[in-house]
């Protein structure tokens, strides 16, 4: 397949551009999704010219501003050259389909980065080159590389990168309304599975654009998709849309198959059973029993399988 480029913190392939002249090479990147990830690696820290070895620096409150300090000199202040970076650096964050950050950093790091009052941190800034970067890209999918360690969380972000990707395909080419119509269609039970009120409004307000102008209509679904998409999905709402699904075989699955999927789906609700399980089941019974609409959803195949993200949730 077609590997998606996706942003990285330099660190994170392994690349010695810490402070102290290390890394943070991180396994489950360099040995599981660089086979489907076309990484491009960058170092805010190193590109404003800090150097290697350098002084750590820090988020600082000071009269209601949060600055970029040194910690041995404090009158080392690079703040807008971190917001530089990341405003030099938009003509290829606009080609990615997603980012890895990493976790604590005062120029990457994503959430709950260490900022200081005085000599008293509290986890609550954002890394300087981050938080330009989320504000040029907010639909662009972002995740510390921390957080992939909970299955949840990990599972969450690819899906959201994946479906980015496809949107991109889409868009790229050139589309019409159809194009449009058809995307929600494919990704309709992903949605529901992780807010299902909003994505029957979403669907609803798709359907009553009709000849409004494409290009804000698709702007509006975009951020509505993906800020939906950024929201959990949980066992209940897995649930619902596995037995939304599973009334697309009420005609041909019957008795005791029946019962099986029913007590299959049930047990995956009450966390006896993975996702991957009611979902191979009725895989299998879509195989005997095929239906258009299914097999061009991607909610039954929404990343490639050898990931095994399913098998976790």
């Amino acid at each position: 397949m077609e590997k998606i480029k996706v942003g990285i913190s330099s660190c994170l392939m392994g690349e010695p551009v810490r402070f102290d002249s290390g890394h943070k090479k991180n396994a489950y990147v360099n040995n599981v999704l660089a086979d489907y990830f076309e990484f491009v690696s960058f170092c805010p820290e190193v590109s404003i010219g800090l150097g290697i070895p350098r002084q750590t620096i820090r988020l600082s409150l000071q009269e209601d501003e949060v600055r970029c300090i040194g910690t041995r000199d404090p009158e080392l202040d690079v703040t807008e050259k971190l917001y530089q970076s990341a405003e030099d650096q938009k003509h290829w964050h606009a080609d990615l389909c997603g980012y890895i950050l990493k976790k604590d950093s005062p120029s990457c790091g994503m959430e709950r980065v260490r900022l200081y009052k005085g000599e008293t941190p509290e986890r609550i800034g954002v890394g300087l080159y981050a938080k330009r970067l989320m504000e040029n890209f907010p639909n662009l999918p972002v995740e510390e590389e921390g957080r992939l360690g909970d299955p949840i969380l990990k599972e969450n972000f690819i899906q959201r990168v994946f479906v980015y990707h496809r949107w991109r395909q889409m868009t790229e080419g050139g589309f019409t309304m159809r194009d449009l119509t058809e995307f929600h269609a494919k990704h309709k039970f992903i949605y529901m599975s992780h807010q299902p009120k909003k994505a029957s409004e979403l669907g609803r307000w798709l359907s009553e654009q009709g000849k409004q102008d494409l290009q804000k209509t698709s702007e509006t679904y975009l951020t509505s998709m993906m800020a939906l998409l950024k929201h959990r999905a949980t066992r209940q709402t897995h649930t619902n849309t596995l037995n939304h699904i599973q009334g697309f075989l009420k005609k041909h699955v019957t008795g005791l198959d029946k019962q099986e999927l029913v007590s299959t789906i049930d047990n995956y609700r009450q966390g006896l059973l993975p996702l991957i399980v009611p979902m191979t089941l009725l895989r299998h019974h879509f195989l005997h029993h095929p239906d258009p609409y299914i097999d061009n959803s991607y909610y039954m195949k929404p990343h490639p399988g050898e990931l095994m993200l399913l098998n976790q949730l």
